[in-house]
């Protein structure tokens, strides 16, 4: 089994569309498969379009948060309830491009246990480009990890891969950073990269700082170092 999981938010007009995509594709490939989508507590009406997707069809799986958590949390969420032996993970906008999971699919069963997909042409305006590139250059350094800011989240991931991320019980989570950490035998793969399907990102550019902030503190003693 595949399944797809997906943090939710500002997704009152995306959803239908990601899980209409997400059908047609997951069913080339010819395996049973789930689609987990997990609101992060979006003030919009994405939670009623969920629940309406979850009673036409019985592959897809909600979760709703009590509060904004954020994405990782959200993913953290999604994943705990997967039943897939691969677990793929994108961001609900569509600029993950759900036809290209087989594309990471065919990839993986070569004998990868993730699979990280890497946008070819990132479709995202120059500051977004900027402050993401500036954002993975700090961290890298602070982490001693490597970072590549054309990967985010979007990949497909073995079932043990995934058990071990959520064996970390770190409270601070971030997906890129908690599979390097946890190993495996992993590749990168192009993909293409499309616009947002509606609206525009929810992450600010101080969103982004306090997320490498938090990120450094949990996985890096550097800033105690240099202190």
């Amino acid at each position: 089994m595949i399944t797809v999981v997906s943090p939710v938010y500002m997704g009152e007009n995306l959803v239908e569309e990601l899980v209409s995509q997400l059908t047609v594709t997951l069913d080339t490939i010819g395996k049973d498969h789930e689609i987990i989508l997990v609101d992060d507590s979006s003030p919009d009406k994405s939670w009623e379009k969920i629940e309406g997707l979850c009673k036409v069809n019985h592959k897809v799986k909600g979760i709703k948060f009590s509060r904004n958590f954020g994405q990782h949390y959200a993913i953290t969420a999604g994943i705990e309830q997967a039943n897939g032996d691969w677990i793929v993970v994108m961001d609900c906008d569509l600029q993950d491009r759900p036809d290209q999971i087989p594309l990471l699919y065919e990839k993986a069963i070569e004998g990868y246990d993730l699979v990280l997909a890497q946008r070819k042409a990132r479709q995202d305006n120059l500051f977004k480009k900027f402050t993401s590139k500036l954002f993975y250059k700090i961290l890298a350094y602070l982490t001693n990890t490597e970072q590549d800011p054309t990967i985010a989240n979007f990949g497909i991931y073995n079932r043990k891969v995934v058990n071990a991320i959520l064996e970390m019980k770190d409270h601070i989570r971030f997906l890129p950073t908690m599979s390097q950490w946890v190993g495996f035998k992993k590749t990168k793969l192009e993909v293409l990269h499309s616009k947002r399907f509606q609206g525009t990102s929810s992450y600010s550019f101080k969103k982004l700082i306090n997320l490498a902030v938090n990120n450094i503190i949990a996985f890096s003693d550097k800033p105690l170092r240099l202190s």
